[in-house]
């Protein structure tokens, strides 16, 4: 499967073909385009949702705040997308069927640009988006202070892409609801998203069939630290309860010092998918701020070995918790130097055991390269990562070194 990077609106995406090429409907000379806002043709969002036809495009004016509109969205193969600024849409204590703000019934709808927060429902799992339509898309948004940011069923046809979103600060506390919740689905393609400080819940749960998590930043604000929510407390980082083929590349997975579970990446503590049962975490960069911990963490269930490698890992812990673990040109220190580990900027300080001590991903039987290509920028995008004749060890390669410095971690064979 090929991988093609393009930039929409100044925003760093990706296509995935020819599988997931198809999810997002195509404009057709049909296609009306509904203006929504203040002044406009339809003074609400939801007034143009309603109005709209397959295939049609909704255009919502930003830098306006739309409170309590919220609805039921029946409408196929339609765009939403905020124009001139992005609109925040408060659900301001009302929800739609008592499950979200927007219910997205309708499929191939893609979604672009909008901010939403506030959701709760009397059961506690009120979401900014439920989907319950056939394939979805949503990017460059903002979902925040809800009690489920996406909540999404079971759907073995469905394929959901999520690039470009600043998930922050969602969760009731009870540790059942999380920034991100993808049911059994066919696929999710996650990428170029920052998903942070969910309360008590995941900063990503996904049952999917297939999950590719790619060039995202996972992490919780310290104490004193000032970010776009207020500071969370997660549980796991990355969760695939239900196992599956899964492909971690290029990704900042951290847990802060204050965690609900000691597991940074678990993978399959629930179910397994039987023979589509295989995890590649490669040119990833761990950071454990806890006193302890399991980086990798696979259920014993599990018995096909997972693909360790070119993972930076900075921090105390178990690397892998699967003994059979497949583990390739790993570095594991309790702290590992970076350019400046306080604002993310996670370029590693030149080091002969991490700067060219990579070694060439595998190419796994289903022919997904494996090779990073990207590098998670802040907030919410990527950059292409200069390319190398040997790869670094993590996320990020490094540029033209400045210091060299040995630190007192291990190469992990």
């Amino acid at each position: 499967m090929s991988v093609l990077h393009e930039t929409i609106h100044g925003r760093v995406v990706g296509r995935f073909l020819p599988v997931l090429c198809a999810l997002a409907p195509i404009a057709t000379v049909q296609a009306a385009v509904l203006a929504a806002g203040p002044g406009k043709t339809y003074a609400t969002p939801c007034a143009a949702f309603a109005a709209a036809r397959t295939g049609d495009i909704v255009e919502i004016e930003g830098a306006n705040t739309y409170s309590g509109n919220v609805c039921y969205i029946a409408t196929s193969n339609l765009t939403i997308r905020g124009v001139r600024g992005r609109p925040k849409i408060d659900a301001a204590g009302k929800n739609a069927q008592g499950k979200a703000v927007w219910v997205i019934g309708g499929s191939n709808v893609v979604v672009e640009n909008v901010e939403i927060f506030g959701a709760k429902v009397p059961d506690r799992n009120g979401a900014a988006f439920r989907i319950e339509g056939t394939n979805f898309t949503l990017r460059n948004s903002f979902i925040h202070d809800n009690e489920n940011g996406i909540l999404c069923g079971a759907n073995p046809n469905s394929n959901i892409v999520l690039e470009n979103n600043d998930f922050g600060h969602n969760g009731d506390g009870s540790g059942q609801t999380h920034n991100v919740y993808i049911g059994a689905i066919a696929s999710l393609v996650f990428r170029y998203n920052y998903s942070h400080d969910a309360v008590i819940g995941h900063n990503l749960k996904s049952r999917a069939l297939v999950n590719t998590v790619i060039y995202n930043r996972f992490s919780t604000l310290a104490p004193t630290e000032q970010g776009s929510t207020a500071a969370g407390r997660p549980s796991y980082e990355i969760d695939l309860p239900n196992g599956g083929t899964a492909y971690v590349i290029g990704n900042v997975i951290q847990q802060p010092a204050a965690y609900e579970n000691s597991t940074l990446l678990s993978y399959a503590s629930e179910a397994s998918s039987g023979a589509a049962d295989a995890l590649y975490i490669v040119n990833n960069t761990f950071l454990n701020d806890g006193a302890n911990g399991i980086f990798i963490n696979v259920h014993p269930r599990i018995t096909k070995p997972a693909h360790i490698q070119n993972n930076l890992f900075s921090g105390r812990g178990t690397l892998a918790s699967q003994a059979a673990a497949t583990l390739q040109t790993n570095y594991k220190a309790d702290q590992v130097a970076f350019v400046n580990r306080a604002a993310y900027d996670l370029h590693p300080l030149t080091n002969p055991q991490i700067t060219g001590a990579g070694s060439e991903p595998i190419v796994p039987p289903t022919g997904v390269a494996l090779r990073p290509v990207m590098e998670y920028q802040h907030t919410a995008s990527a950059a292409p990562r200069p390319p190398a004749v040997k790869l670094d060890i993590g996320a990020y390669q490094t540029g033209a070194p400045a210091v060299t410095v040995l630190s007192a971690g291990t190469r992990k064979p």
